[in-house]
């Protein structure tokens, strides 16, 4: 039987909210390494395009759905402010890169900056104290937050 090859990752529905959110940092990490390599300006086109597309999607469930039960569970107002803050300086970035190309003498940079800023609000997130943490003491119910997640997910992937 031949295997078959996917390119888009799609995590099962059984996940909690946490393992999806996890799971969507894990794959832009993965491409911000590939796109520090690539060479030329097609495949930084088409990393950079998937990258801007997940983070874009990522921004949006998290802030529709995860933070707003984050807020109401955990009451920790300051991460949840600064995580909104976090996302606002990441998305005026990603539009910033998605108006230029790699033919942009600040594209690389821009790119570099992205990348760090990404790498901080996930290790805000993901750390022992953190929003994830704090997300399961405070005893959310990840799991139909999950399942929303994944499902508006699919339709932010749908759109243009």
């Amino acid at each position: 039987m031949p295997k078959t090859k996917r390119s888009v990752r799609t995590a099962p529905a059984s996940k909690d909210a946490v393992a999806l959110l996890k799971a969507d940092h894990k794959q832009v990490k993965e491409w911000f390494a590939q796109f520090e390599s690539a060479r030329s300006a097609a495949k930084k086109k088409t990393l950079i395009a998937n990258i801007c597309k997940a983070l874009t999607v990522h921004c949006a469930i998290e802030e529709e759905i995860f933070y707003p039960a984050f807020l109401s569970s955990a009451q920790d107002k300051d991460t949840h402010h600064e995580a909104v803050i976090e996302h606002n300086g990441a998305k005026t970035l990603i539009a910033d890169i998605e108006a230029s190309d790699p033919s942009d003498e600040y594209f690389d940079a821009k790119v570099q900056v992205l990348s760090e800023m990404i790498k901080h609000h996930v290790h805000e997130e993901e750390q022992p104290q953190g929003m994830f943490a704090e997300a399961r003491a405070a005893k959310m119910d990840l799991a139909t937050l999950g399942q929303r997640l994944v499902a508006r997910k699919a339709e932010l992937m749908q759109e243009g």
